[in-house]
């Protein structure tokens, strides 16, 4: 069992922090929003703290699942960051999708203080959150990787480390790219299938079964033909990853033109309203332009 301090509940973040304690882990956590904190101290039995930096007094480990680059810097430096109050030896996980270049230069700060760093992006949505079957992909070195996987335990499924600091970020780029492709193909499909006259549910249950079967199609075939969106991702945090996807391409010299593409069906799905809308609202492009919406 650990002393671990938890900043960010959100939809991952507090039932991620309750995992923790459930494993038996001491967890004092942070938000923004102190009400939610105290309501998170209140269900699960652990405590909160008013910034980040109390949070991460005499903690082991310090969990971080908050929105952007912006936001992680705010709860990891300055006087009231967590780096004011972690202690030599400690390690900061990081579990926010952010770019490679601002967890390579946190993690530098980090390592002045002789503080570890592991940058572990999640997949799985919330409902992988709250089932505690969250897939993570980690960078950062090998003794704090090997350190902080057993307290990561209490909400993945699976856990792997890809290489130094930034590894996991770059891994939860191309986890994303992938996921932008696959909706889209999706939505074309089930949209032809309905267009068609077709069952598009049953199509979408043979399909699953075959060579084009994917988890956007057996998870969310269903909510999509219903034409339900307020669940899942959001459309927001999808632009915000594929921005920072894009970004990095253009670092490297890389041609994305799917990827791009989908960013920008994405941009219109956020004028039709959908910026809080499951990323499978890709489709509902298709029914506003046959003004079905």
């Amino acid at each position: 069992m650990a002393k671990l301090a938890f900043l960010g509940l959100g939809v991952m973040g507090y039932p991620m922090a309750a995992h923790l304690v459930n494993a038996g882990h001491s967890v004092t956590v942070y938000n923004r929003t102190t009400a939610k904190a105290e309501k998170w101290a209140s269900d699960i039995g652990g405590s909160f703290a008013p910034t980040p930096r109390e949070a991460a007094e005499g903690a082991d480990f310090v969990m971080a699942c908050v929105g952007n680059d912006d936001d992680l810097r705010s709860v990891v430096e300055g006087d009231d960051g967590a780096l004011a109050g972690m202690k030599s030896g400690a390690i900061f996980v990081d579990h926010t999708t952010v770019s490679a270049l601002v967890t390579r230069e946190l993690a530098a700060v980090a390592a002045q203080q002789d503080v570890g760093w592991v940058d572990a992006p999640v997949s799985g949505g919330q409902a992988g959150a709250e089932n505690g079957q969250l897939a993570i992909m980690c960078g950062g070195a090998d003794d704090h990787f090997a350190a902080a996987k057993p307290i990561i335990a209490a909400y993945s499924k699976g856990t792997v480390h890809f290489g130094d600091v930034g590894s996991g970020q770059l891994t939860k780029m191309v986890n994303q790219v992938c996921i932008a492709g696959a909706i889209q193909a999706v939505s074309e499909g089930l949209y032809m299938a309905m267009q068609a006259g077709l069952d598009a549910k049953k199509v979408a249950d043979l399909v699953s079964q075959g060579a084009g079967g994917s988890w956007q199609l057996a998870n969310r075939a269903g909510t999509m033909v219903d034409n339900e969106f307020n669940h899942g991702f959001a459309v927001d945090w999808m632009r915000k990853d594929l921005g920072i996807a894009l970004a990095q391409g253009k670092d490297m010299g890389l041609s994305m033109p799917v990827t791009a593409l989908v960013d920008q069906f994405y941009a219109e799905v956020q004028q039709m309203g959908g910026g809080r809308w499951d990323t499978s609202s890709l489709i509902q492009r298709f029914r506003k332009m046959n003004d079905e919406i």
